[in-house]
């Protein structure tokens, strides 16, 4: 379901788009929207964000990252909401510490997913994460490894042969390279050999490559939230987000907007593209959508 940017409507078109949307529920993606280089929120983004809170709307997080390593950017934005991590597959909610929802990956679909990346011509151009009970196991510790739990705050658990960290199902399993035209070549691979039905395969960003439940997409978590948590409809709903994981979420919508450092690709699934997330971008959209109004 793709959606013409209201960058190209006319401005009355836009204006009609807008007044027809009763937005009620914010929901945001981290990495590239909330979070840049620095890894924390901007003080004009928090202040927009407490801005639109008190106008009434409810805030909430959708993330690939894993549950604690976006909790700090929930408790940043002062959510009352369950947090949905992991695309999604992990719901779960802070205050309460009940998980709402989780739909992890089948342990043969990731050992066959295994089998593949360990391939003699992948194995060694590939870091290949296993995310078991919001823990992270590792064959070892690369350097991409490294820069990643650095930026999410963890601590990876090295298990030499990753089959060992199968002794339950894993909640997302990723893949990761400096190399982003072997992850686009990777993505399309995978994608001729499994069916949306047996996986959900996305990139986050261009360097990694991740799979979960067929279940699973950020799409499906925020209808959960605005749908069977608050009791609302897509056109109380935005969204933003920056990368192809977000754009479920974009096109569930009322309003999604794509951050200005999105590929072009995921733009063409928003109504509206705000300023890059180094330009707070998503104060932009909320002053746009949400305090103008």
């Amino acid at each position: 379901m793709q959606k013409a940017s209201v960058a190209h409507l006319a401005a009355a078109s836009r204006q009609e788009a807008i007044a027809a949307n009763d937005i009620q529920l914010l929901v945001l993606d981290i990495d590239g929207t909330i979070a840049g280089e620095s890894n924390q929120i901007r003080p004009p983004v928090l202040q927009a964000i407490e801005a639109a809170r008190a106008k009434g709307v409810r805030v909430a997080i959708a993330t690939g990252r894993m549950y604690r390593s976006a909790l700090r950017f929930h408790q940043a934005i002062a959510s009352d909401l369950p947090l949905c991590a992991y695309q999604g597959a992990l719901i779960k909610d802070p205050a309460t510490q009940n998980v709402l929802r989780h739909l992890p990956v089948s342990r043969q679909l990731a050992s066959q997913l295994l089998d593949y990346f360990e391939q003699s011509e992948l194995r060694n151009l590939l870091s290949v994460h296993f995310y078991i009970n919001d823990q992270l196991y590792v064959r070892e510790l690369t350097e991409e490894t490294k820069l990643y739990a650095q930026r999410s705050n963890i601590e990876p658990i090295a298990v030499g042969d990753l089959r060992n960290a199968l002794g339950e199902e894993p909640t997302k399993v990723l893949a990761l390279s400096d190399d982003s035209d072997l992850i686009a070549r990777l993505h399309g691979s995978l994608q001729q050999q499994y069916t949306p039905a047996e996986l959900y395969l996305t990139t986050s960003v261009a360097t990694f490559f991740e799979a979960a439940n067929p279940l699973v997409n950020k799409g499906t978590a925020v209808r959960y939230l605005a749908e069977e948590i608050l009791g609302l409809q897509p056109s109380n709903v935005m969204t933003v987000g920056d990368n192809f994981n977000d754009v479920e979420m974009l096109a569930y919508a009322g309003i999604g907007v794509a951050m200005g450092n999105a590929p072009e690709k995921v733009q063409h699934f928003a109504d509206w593209v705000a300023p890059s997330v180094e330009q707070d971008g998503v104060a932009a959209a909320i002053e746009e959508f949400i305090l103008s109004q």
